[in-house]
């Protein structure tokens, strides 16, 4: 099974935009996954890992929910 991580700016108030993400990765995927944890962290950091692979890094991609969720369905 596949456990995800989402890592958000605490300070930055990015716990909404996790937890959206959490809620849409829960719903699509449920019971294939093992877990989506979130992560708190600071310095601007919004990253999605797969089993310990980055999948999203908003330094280095535009934020689109529907993208990331694909991207998670391919370690599922």
């Amino acid at each position: 099974m596949t456990t995800v991580e989402i890592e958000y700016c605490v300070p930055c108030g990015m716990l909404d935009r996790a937890q959206n993400l959490q809620r849409a990765l829960l719903s699509e995927y449920g019971e294939r996954l093992d877990s989506v944890a979130l992560v708190t962290g600071d310095s601007g950091v919004f990253e999605v890992r797969a089993d310990g692979e980055a999948v999203f890094d908003k330094e280095e991609d535009e934020y689109d929910e529907d993208a990331i969720s694909e991207s998670i369905g391919d370690y599922v």
